[in-house]
């Protein structure tokens, strides 16, 4: 019978709750016999020495309750409701500890909390440098970094810290960034500085010119920590999220003021090779690497024909000085595919035999 006939019974608010109380109550149940369960799994990966978190284990159980779902819940809904359930479970199993640039408010911090889930113990970090040496050190077993934003292009120092570390990278995050003008007052007026990191700055300078251009701008180690010190001084105003603004209590006085309304930031999560293997193939994959090739003509071009011939797909080249003094540089590039994938297999051995140097960064499934 339709809701919307006449001759229905009335809805009774008081009844609808009563049966959502018995619901929840159903699902608390179940949600806990699921931990017990959870629990019992972590007693069993520490006997075998497995990995606790599998984030391709996790894709897999999400995918597979979308295609069962009948509704009304969206897709994204049982995607954000069960990475959070499988979080919290995993967090009985053993604790994952996770290094993200701080403090909190940071879009990497949201970064980490899309991909690990909102029980990850997150370890609050003052710069990428910092947030490298925390995985390598074991100090947590997982890090987020920021990569490439559509807007700005590649975070250069997060590049150079790759070549010298032994992380490498499991899995990304691709963020929509959105960037706020937050401050103590309701307004535009008697803003003196602006602060930020140098990417946000960089990515709202058009906005700033127009509406704020007597404002010195100043770069600091986050967006986050901009919105921190914002909060000490009414003529201070940040650029970052939303979720800064309610840590810190500042209004929001300008929204989206970024540049690109489609601003993205791809995310790196990197690992030590003993805390994750490089995770197994998707079917929808990115291999990342550096290289460095002898400083003779047509060098560079080699380092495109293997690719060419064995049908492997480019999709990012980037060059940073080796700082050598001898005009030499490294050379960044991902391409699309996973390393156990023959052509793949056969295109980087083919490249790795003109290199002076290289190095896999990771092989890894792309972000949705």
């Amino acid at each position: 019978m339709s809701s919307n006939d006449p001759s229905a019974p009335a809805v009774n608010l008081a009844d609808l709750r009563a049966q959502i109380d018995q619901l929840d109550q159903q699902l608390l149940s179940m949600l806990n016999q699921r931990a017990r369960v959870a629990e019992q799994v972590g007693e069993v990966k520490r006997r075998e020495g497995s990995s606790f978190f599998r984030p391709d284990r996790v894709a897999q159980v999400i995918k597979s309750l979308q295609s069962r779902n009948q509704g009304p819940l969206k897709a994204e809904h049982v995607a954000t409701i069960w990475r959070e359930i499988t979080s919290a479970c995993l967090s009985l199993e053993a604790a994952q500890r996770v290094a993200v640039l701080g403090p909190a408010g940071t879009f990497t911090e949201q970064a980490a909390i899309e991909f690990f889930g909102g029980a990850a113990e997150l370890i609050h970090c003052g710069n990428f440098d910092e947030v490298f040496h925390a995985t390598a050190a074991g100090t947590a077993q997982f890090g987020v970094v920021g990569v490439e934003n559509s807007t700005e292009g590649v975070v250069a120092r997060t590049l150079d810290l790759f070549l010298r570390s032994p992380v490498h990278i499991v899995g990304e995050v691709s963020l929509l960034v959105r960037h706020h003008l937050l401050r103590l007052q309701p307004d535009l007026k008697d803003i003196q500085v602006v602060m930020a990191h140098p990417q946000a700055l960089a990515q709202c300078q058009g906005w700033l010119s127009q509406h704020l251009p007597h404002a010195e701008r100043r770069a600091v180690a986050s967006n986050a920590e901009g919105a921190r010190l914002a909060a000490t001084d009414a003529s201070f105003a940040a650029i970052a999220s939303d979720r800064a603004a309610t840590l810190f209590g500042l209004h929001t006085v300008a929204h989206a003021i970024q540049d690109e309304a489609y601003n993205r930031t791809r995310f790196a999560i990197i690992a030590l090779p003993q805390t994750m293997p490089t995770p197994p193939a998707s079917g929808r994959d990115c291999t990342s690497l550096v290289v460095s090739v002898p400083n003779r003509p047509g060098a560079v071009h080699d380092l495109l024909v293997p690719l060419k011939q064995n049908g492997v797909s480019m999709t990012r080249f980037e060059s940073r000085p080796a700082k050598s003094g001898q005009w030499e540089y490294f050379f960044y590039i991902d391409i699309q595919g996973h390393v156990s994938e023959p052509h793949v297999a056969k295109a980087l051995g083919e490249l790795q035999s003109l290199c002076a140097y290289y190095k896999i960064l990771g092989s890894y499934p792309v972000s949705e």
